[in-house]
């Protein structure tokens, strides 16, 4: 036997007691539990049951660079778990998996190769099953008809004679009373959570190679678009830098220079409404540039036009950054957000994008490089946005901000739960009258025993949330401040809730008065 034909032994049944491993972890951590901390060391035993089957993992760099990513994302997991660090392990994992029989070409591609892999999980296993069975037929006379035919008579004919002596003695009709049947019910929630799990890891032990190769179609290998006549290029890129000049120029008046504007427009209204709208127009002239100077296109070769798309791409820079500080603007005038953050990190990306499209034409790139390009960049920001907590970040710079109590959107901290409970106390702290620093007290108190409660249990333990209540612990001391008695309860924003008005008393019927 060549080493070139010689396969490992065992391989399969390597693949199924991971599998089964990983059920029995997943049981542990799982089943009937909130998941915290586990989900991170889910991901992690994942991770290693995947490199301790699939040694050709181990043997690819890029492979193993994947593994390492989903590493690390299993660490993210293990500190705070939420749903964009378990996408990123998956997709780092998956890509680990698949590296090996297939090559990464572009982000577009490899999207789609990802998301068919996931979409073919419940056929790896029953495609498995498949192959077992004209891997190992059955014999003549061992088939499951053959097997009930030889087990029918004794198991009706025992079940008979066991109902008539159940009759015809107490002491055995007393035996059956006792037996207690399993709870069906818990036995098939079980079977379906382990089915699950199965379908879950399956196919990163075994993934379908064939059915996956139409990732290897590349996304850029179709019929080109015909060139955008030269004057119809000069003349709309004319057209579009003058539209953008009087916007440019209006943001530069106004937004960045602070001059007033005119009455009945509020600094607060001229930046919100034009936060969003300005970037869908950035990404409408990235698309136009993509499309009409191209590189190897007859706008990408004139001069001419070049300096007008450079014009007009610098135009779109200064229109995103307008777009930034429209949106810094409106947080200073109001609050900062999970979701403002996001916005501003997706600005950022446009201007990124917008440069990258720049060097690709200057340069001479090719699109797959542009994909390729941004993908990695929008990796970046998911990948730091994982080990932060934008609730966190919003939190403290509100109350860092907050010129008064009224400033402060109280039911959005409360909204955030443990990514408020330091920001909290540092109100509590700086609360200059009785009424706010009791509102605060009592949130920060409901936030805290939350905390609390999840970190007593191991199944919902994090590790940040760990770091979160040491700190908490530290500055609040041995005895915390208790907020005041509430008993019709408390709104979101901890104000408490006034008492029922009583009901109307029925008025006294007047008597006549009796004449003597």
């Amino acid at each position: 036997m060549t080493a070139s034909t010689y396969r490992p032994r065992f391989t399969f049944l390597r693949k199924a007691l991971g599998a089964v491993a990983l059920i029995a972890v997943a049981q542990l951590l799982f089943y009937g539990e909130e998941p915290g901390a586990t989900l991170g060391v889910f991901a992690l035993a994942w991770t290693a049951v995947v490199a301790l089957t699939r040694p050709d993992l181990r043997r690819n760099r890029a492979a193993l660079g994947a593994l390492l990513v989903a590493v690390a994302a299993g660490l993210a997991l293990v500190d705070d778990p939420d749903p964009l660090d378990w996408c990123l392990f998956w997709a780092a994992l998956a890509s680990a998996v698949l590296l090996p029989q297939h090559r990464f070409g572009s982000a577009i591609g490899w999207t789609r190769r990802l998301f068919l892999h996931g979409l073919v999980t419940p056929v790896a296993v029953l495609q498995d099953m498949a192959r077992l069975r004209k891997v190992s037929p059955a014999r003549p006379g061992t088939g499951p008809v053959a097997v009930l035919a030889i087990l029918a008579l004794p198991l009706l004919g025992g079940a008979t004679f066991l109902a008539l002596f159940a009759t015809a003695n107490p002491l055995i009709g007393n035996a059956f009373a006792a037996i207690r049947l399993p709870d069906f019910s818990s036995a098939l929630f079980h079977l379906i959570f382990w089915s699950f799990v199965l379908l879950l890891v399956w196919p990163s032990l075994r993934p379908r190679h064939a059915l996956l190769r139409i990732g290897e179609t590349s996304a850029f290998e179709r019929p080109r678009v015909p060139d955008v006549p030269l004057a119809t290029l000069a003349l709309s890129l004319v057209t579009f830098n003058a539209i953008f000049a009087i916007e440019n120029a209006l943001d530069l008046a106004f937004l960045w220079s602070g001059a007033p504007l005119p009455d009945g427009v509020t600094l607060a209204d001229y930046a919100h409404r034009g936060a969003y709208p300005l970037i869908v127009t950035a990404l409408l002239a990235a698309a136009f540039v993509l499309v009409a100077a191209r590189p190897g296109s007859s706008g990408a070769r004139s001069r001419f036009v070049r300096r007008l798309v450079l014009l007009w791409v610098a135009q779109n820079l200064l229109l995103v950054c307008s777009s930034i500080l429209r949106t810094l603007d409106y947080v200073a005038a109001y609050s900062l957000t999970g979701l403002r953050i996001a916005a501003l990190a997706w600005m950022a990306l446009v201007a990124v994008g917008l440069v990258l499209i720049v060097w690709r034409m200057l340069a001479g790139r090719t699109s797959r490089w542009l994909v390729n390009a941004n993908a990695l960049a929008g990796c970046t920001v998911l990948a730091a946005a994982s080990v932060a907590d934008p609730g966190a970040i919003a939190a403290a710079w509100n109350v860092r901000h907050a010129r008064a109590g009224d400033d402060l959107d109280l039911c959005y901290l409360e909204r955030l739960g443990a990514s408020a409970l330091l920001p909290l106390i540092e109100l509590e702290r700086r609360a200059g009258g009785p009424i706010l620093r009791d509102r605060v007290t009592y949130l920060r108190a409901q936030t805290l025993g939350r905390v609390e409660r999840e970190q007593a249990d191991w199944h919902s333990w994090t590790w940040r949330n760990a770091r979160r209540l040491a700190a908490a612990r530290a500055m609040l001391g041995s005895s915390p401040p208790l907020p005041r008695p509430a008993p019709d309860g408390r709104d979101c924003g901890g104000v408490p809730v006034a008492p029922p008005a009583p009901p109307p008393t029925a008025p006294t019927p007047l008597t006549e008065a009796r004449q003597p």
